[in-house]
């Protein structure tokens, strides 16, 4: 059968990237066409547009970029009508994902597949209108959907497992690499051990919350800070930012980097998934516009209690939580000392980390998944 899917951040071009090899081992014949990245392109098929063409974050650069918003919106609904697949599957990326939805169920019958649902749960809960309208099956990487989706909203969803856990359990398992190793070919210092920062996907947030985490982190003299460098960020943006620092800076490394690291600063997203499913300490720390003003929407309007997956998954607070009006160099510093090997946190975050392990189960989401869209893909051609 024939696949198109739609990804627009690093995180979805590694979650579909499984996704289309497990749907490969359903059906060996299936062919791939879509909106993603490297590591989509590495399982082969065709790439119609890099993630990085897509990557607008933020209501000013959006409105900057509408022009190529909207070219990239007419370019893809016009290649699946001339691909003809018999599934698009949406990854995430609501805003861009919910208008193709629309647009392909009003002019074809292709069915729609939404693997990784949108957070509605916590924003944009108008979108649940969309979704019914448009979304064929749904697909939850995140155990707690399930009571929003079908206890609140009577939408029938399949909660899959979580693959960002199935990655951390398979790199755990083959990755033997010692601390000195690791020092030596990345050039660090093997007699200092690291902090490392991991400070988000797209250029507005590592140009807006890297300054701050690298004047925290720098703090503690005893340590090495160590930047992740997000896969689809040219050096040249991190650069300006290292100047006159020790900073060192890693690619393509960041679960390495996290295993060998005592504590971590971390933006929100996937990424403070990855930090507690690897074991290190973190502080989740997100810079915004207006702080107040977001604040009180976070207070008010906004559906959930928590912005890290640790803390949703858990239902409970385990990591700190730095945003808005709280994001100061002065917070940040004294939340990271308190998760640093003798700090007054850190064995309880540690612990913490257990309930996040339980609540994601062990299922293979991408090969779960997998099976159950061949299946109903299937039975769609029967009926």
């Amino acid at each position: 059968m024939r696949y198109y899917l739609i990804v627009g951040e690093a995180s979805g071009d590694l979650h579909a990237s499984h996704l289309m090899m497990s749907l490969r081992k359903e059906d060996p014949a299936a062919e791939f066409c879509f909106f993603g990245g490297d590591l989509m392109q590495q399982v082969g098929g065709t790439l119609v547009k890099h993630y990085r063409e897509m990557a607008f974050m933020g209501f000013i650069p959006v409105l900057m970029n509408l022009p190529t918003i909207y070219r990239n919106m007419k370019q893809c609904k016009q290649d699946i009508l001339t691909w003809q697949p018999d599934v698009v599957i949406l990854v995430d990326y609501a805003s861009f994902n919910l208008k193709i939805a629309h647009y392909i169920k009003t002019h074809t019958d292709i069915p729609i597949f939404y693997y990784i649902a949108p957070k509605i749960w916590a924003w944009k809960e108008y979108r649940i209108k969309s979704i019914k309208r448009d979304v064929n099956e749904l697909f939850s990487i995140l155990p707690f959907e399930v009571a929003f989706f079908e206890g609140k909203h009577h939408f029938p969803i399949h909660y899959v497992g979580n693959p960002t856990a199935d990655e951390v359990k398979q790199f755990k398992a083959n990755y033997h690499e010692d601390f000195a190793a690791f020092c030596q070919k990345n050039h660090l210092n093997d007699q200092k051990p690291i902090i490392a920062l991991l400070a988000g996907s797209r250029k507005q947030e590592i140009k807006a919350n890297l300054p701050t985490m690298i004047k925290a982190a720098q703090r503690y003299s005893d340590y090495q800070v160590v930047i992740a460098g997000a896969p689809a960020i040219e050096e040249d943006v991190y650069r300006p930012l290292l100047e006159n620092t020790e900073v060192h800076l890693v690619r393509n490394q960041t679960y390495p980097l996290l295993v060998h690291a005592s504590a971590a600063l971390v933006t929100s997203g996937t990424a403070t998934l990855e930090t507690a499913l690897l074991g290190v300490p973190q502080v989740v720390c997100y810079q915004t516009a207006v702080p107040k003003l977001i604040r009180f929407a976070f207070n008010h309007m906004i559906n959930v209690k928590y912005i890290s997956l640790v803390n949703l998954i858990a239902n409970q607070k385990i990591v700190p939580e730095l945003f808005a009006d709280r994001f100061t160099l002065s917070q940040i510093t004294s939340e990271l000392g308190k998760i640093l090997p003798g700090g007054e946190h850190r064995q309880a975050m540690l612990e913490g980390y257990q309930t996040v392990h339980m609540a994601l189960g062990d299922e293979i989401a991408s090969d779960n998944a997998a099976r159950l869209m061949v299946s109903l893909l299937r039975k769609h051609r029967e009926s």
